[in-house]
C-alpha cells in the first residue's frame, strides 16, 4: 500500500479537495473552499495548510466566526445544496461563535461543515487560554456545544481517525434527508502531527445523489386518498427547490387544479402571477391561502416540515376531515400531522403521484371561478398595501412596492428576521425560481448581511440584495467587509424603524403598552427606554468601512437609490426611514405565543382569554 506522509490538517484538506457529487449525471465539486479565522487553535494547523497545501480549495477571511458561517450556509442554500463551503475557527470564543450559525444550517436541512479548533488532545499544557474546565467530565470541550445543533459530530484526537470521520461527515453532508451541519473537532496539537496516508484515501470520490423513488404502494395509498377529496391544497415546502422540481409541481398542480400554497422556503416555486399560486400560508401567509387551508380536507405537503408558522401552530387546517399527504425525502418529516407518508425524491414522488392520479380521472372539487376570484382579490389586497402612503413618512409596505416593482425579475433578495419575512411572504411577487433566499427556520438575527454575502458568493451573474432590519443590522454586519475583500458584490437595503418593532407589535397586541423593544433614549424620570428615537446614522456607519451608502425617506428617493446601486460595480448601503408599525398582520391567521395567566393588567388578562380559546381549537383539531 503506498502512503503520503501529511499532517492531520493537510491531510483533511487533501481529502475535502477531491470529493464531488453527481446529480442527475452533473457531477460538481462538493467543496469550493474554506472560510476561516485564525487563533492560536488553528493558524499552524489548518492554517498551515491552506497557506502551502490548500490544492484547489480557495480561502477566504472571515470577520466574525458567526458571520462568515451563515455565509457558508447561504452559499449552499443558494446552490441547491450542492457545493459548499468548510469553516475553520479557533478554539474557545472563535469556536463558539459559530454554534448559532451550526443551529441555523441544521433547522434548515443545509450543509455546513465546521472545523472548529480545540483543546489539546495529550493535555500536556492544560490548561490553555480559552479552555474550559469542566471537573466532572475533563473530555468536555467548548466544542461539545456543537453536538445539539449538529447532525454529525466527531473529535479527531488521533490523525488516523480522519479517515473514518471523514467520510461519515461527507455521507451526512451529501445526504438530502440527513443533511445540516457536520462539526469536526480539531485539537490543535493534532492537526499539527503526521501520519503515514495510505494514497487512496485522497482519491477523487464522486458521491451520488440519486432520486430515491417512493414505493409503489405508497403512491398507490396517497392517490386513493387524495382521489375521495374534494378539496386539496398543496403546500411547497424547500424541498421542492432542492429536488429541482418546480416543473413536476406545477404540472402536477394543472392536471387536478389544484391549488398551491408556498413555505417561506418553498416561495417562488411558482411565479407569483401563475393561477394556481395562492401565496404564503400559515401565520405570514396571504388571505387566499389562508381561506383555503381553513377548508381543505386534504393537504399535499411536498419538501416541508411543517413549522408552527406554516400550521399557523396547528390550528390553521380548521375541515374536520382534513387529512395530509406527505411527498418528503426525510422519513422523520413525513409523518407529521399523522399524514400518509409518500418518502422519496420530491420530483419522482409528484411525476408518480400525478401518474397515479391521472389514472383515476380526479379533479379538484373547486367551483367556477372560486380560485380566480381568491387570487384577484389578494393581488388588490397587494396593490393597495404596495400604494399605501401616509403623511407621517414612508410605509414599510410602499418601499416593498418599490423594491419589487425596481428590481429584476432574476435578481435574489435575502432576508431572516423581523418584520421583513412577514411581509414578504405576503406580498413580494417573485417571477422566477430561487430569487426569494429566506431563512425563516431559525429566523436569526444577522444572517440578512452575511446570507446575502453568500448567496451573491454563489450567484456572480444576479445582483443580490440584503433585505435587513436595524436590529439585525446590529447584530451582525461584519462580513460587509468581506464582501469588499473579496470583490463580490451586493446591495444591502436597511429598513430603519428604531428597534425591533416585529416583537414590539407583538408584545402590544398581546396585552402589553410596549417595553424594551424601541432604541429609545433612556428617560431619567421614568426609568424606562421612553424617550426619544436614537439617531443613529446606519449610512454614515457603512461609509466608515468603505460601502458607499445613502439614506431615502421617500418613495421616489428609494427608487432613484436602487437604480444608482444596480450601476455600482461594489457593495452598496441603502439606509431606507420607515414609520413604526406599517408592516402586514392579520389575514385569518394565528400564532401562539402563551399569555400570563394573572397580570395586574387588564389588557393582558384579556389576551390570554383569547389565547386560550385559539389554543383550544387548535387542540381539538383532529390532526397532530
Amino acid at each position: 500500500m503506498t502512503t503520503i506522509r501529511l499532517t492531520m490538517a493537510q491531510a483533511l484538506l487533501r481529502f475535502l479537495d477531491n470529493q464531488y457529487i453527481s446529480v442527475d449525471g452533473q457531477e460538481t465539486k462538493f467543496v469550493r473552499g474554506v472560510m476561516g479565522i485564525f487563533g492560536h487553535g488553528n493558524v499552524t494547523g489548518i492554517g498551515e495548510a491552506l497557506e502551502r497545501s490548500a490544492g484547489t480549495l480557495q480561502f477566504i477571511q472571515g470577520k466574525n466566526e458567526q458571520g462568515m458561517a451563515h455565509a457558508a450556509t447561504a452559499y449552499a442554500k443558494q446552490n441547491g445544496r450542492r457545493q459548499i463551503w468548510a469553516c475553520t475557527s479557533s478554539i474557545g470564543p472563535g469556536a463558539l461563535n459559530m454554534v448559532t450559525a451550526a443551529g441555523t444550517a441544521t433547522v434548515n436541512r443545509i450543509p455546513l461543515l465546521l472545523l472548529p479548533g480545540d483543546n489539546f488532545a495529550c493535555r500536556q499544557p492544560d490548561p490553555v487560554l480559552q479552555q474550559l474546565e469542566v471537573q466532572s467530565d475533563y473530555t468536555v470541550s467548548a466544542v461539545d456545544a456543537f453536538r445539539p445543533v449538529s447532525r454529525y459530530w466527531d473529535r479527531i484526537v488521533r490523525p488516523e481517525q480522519l479517515m473514518t470521520a471523514a467520510l461519515q461527515a461527507i455521507r451526512v453532508l451529501t445526504d438530502p434527508a440527513e443533511t445540516g451541519a457536520v462539526t469536526l473537532a480539531l485539537p490543535q496539537d493534532v492537526q499539527a502531527e503526521a501520519y503515514d496516508y495510505p494514497e487512496a484515501f485522497f482519491a477523487k470520490r464522486v458521491h451520488h445523489i440519486d432520486r430515491r423513488p417512493p414505493s409503489a404502494d405508497a403512491v398507490r395509498r396517497a392517490a386513493e386518498l387524495i382521489a375521495g377529496k374534494r378539496k386539496p391544497l398543496i403546500i411547497a415546502g424547500g424541498g421542492v427547490h432542492y429536488a429541482d422540481a418546480t416543473e413536476s409541481l406545477h404540472a402536477f398542480a394543472k392536471a387536478f387544479r389544484i391549488p398551491v400554497a408556498e413555505t417561506q422556503a418553498g416561495k417562488s416555486v411558482l411565479p407569483w402571477n401563475d393561477e394556481l399560486n395562492m401565496g404564503g400560508v400559515g401565520t405570514t401567509g396571504t388571505l387566499a391561502a389562508n381561506r383555503l387551508a381553513h377548508e381543505a380536507d386534504v393537504i399535499i405537503g411536498v419538501g416541508t416540515r411543517y413549522s408552527d408558522f406554516t400550521t399557523a401552530s396547528k390550528w390553521m387546517f380548521a375541515n374536520p376531515n382534513v387529512q395530509f399527504v406527505n411527498l418528503n425525502i426525510s422519513p422523520f418529516d413525513s409523518v407529521k400531522l399523522d399524514g400518509c407518508a409518500v418518502i422519496g425524491d420530491a420530483r419522482v414522488s409528484l411525476d408518480e403521484l400525478r401518474e397515479a392520479l391521472s389514472e383515476t380521472g380526479y379533479t379538484s372539487g373547486y367551483g367556477e371561478g372560486e380560485l380566480e376570484e381568491l387570487k384577484s382579490e389578494w393581488t388588490r389586497e397587494v396593490d393597495r398595501l404596495y400604494a399605501l402612503e401616509s403623511d407621517l413618512g414612508l410605509t414599510q409596505t410602499r418601499a416593498l412596492g418599490v423594491l419589487n416593482e425596481t428590481l429584476q425579475p432574476s435578481d435574489v433578495i435575502v432576508c431572516a428576521a423581523g418584520s421583513l419575512p412577514g411581509d414578504l411572504h405576503r406580498v413580494w411577487r417573485p417571477s422566477e425560481p430561487r430569487t426569494y433566499h429566506m431563512e425563516y427556520g431559525f429566523s436569526c438575527m444577522g444572517y440578512e448581511v452575511s446570507g446575502a454575502f453568500g448567496a451573491a458568493l454563489a450567484e456572480p451573474n444576479r445582483d443580490v440584495y440584503a433585505f435587513v432590519g436595524d436590529g439585525s443590522y446590529l447584530m451582525l454586519h461584519s462580513e460587509l467587509v468581506t464582501s469588499l475583500q473579496e470583490g463580490v458584490k451586493m446591495t444591502v437595503v436597511l429598513f430603519d424603524n428604531n428597534g425591533y418593532q416585529c416583537i414590539h407589535n407583538l408584545q402590544r397586541g398581546h396585552g402589553s403598552d410596549g417595553f424594551g423593544n424601541e432604541f429609545r433614549f433612556r428617560d431619567h424620570d421614568t426609568g424606562q427606554l421612553s424617550g426619544s428615537y436614537m439617531p443613529i446614522d446606519f449610512a454614515g456607519h457603512a461609509r466608515s468601512l468603505g460601502v458607499p451608502a445613502c439614506t431615502v425617506t421617500t418613495a421616489e428617493g428609494l427608487r432613484k437609490a436602487l437604480l444608482e446601486a444596480r450601476q455600482c460595480s461594489t457593495t452598496t448601503l441603502i439606509e431606507v426611514k420607515v414609520l413604526p408599525g406599517t408592516n402586514t398582520d392579520g389575514y385569518d391567521s394565528w400564532w401562539r405565543v402563551d399569555v400570563p395567566e394573572v397580570s395586574a393588567s387588564v389588557k393582558v388578562n384579556e389576551a390570554h382569554a383569547e389565547s386560550v380559546s385559539k389554543t383550544a381549537e387548535a387542540a381539538s383539531r383532529t390532526y397532530r
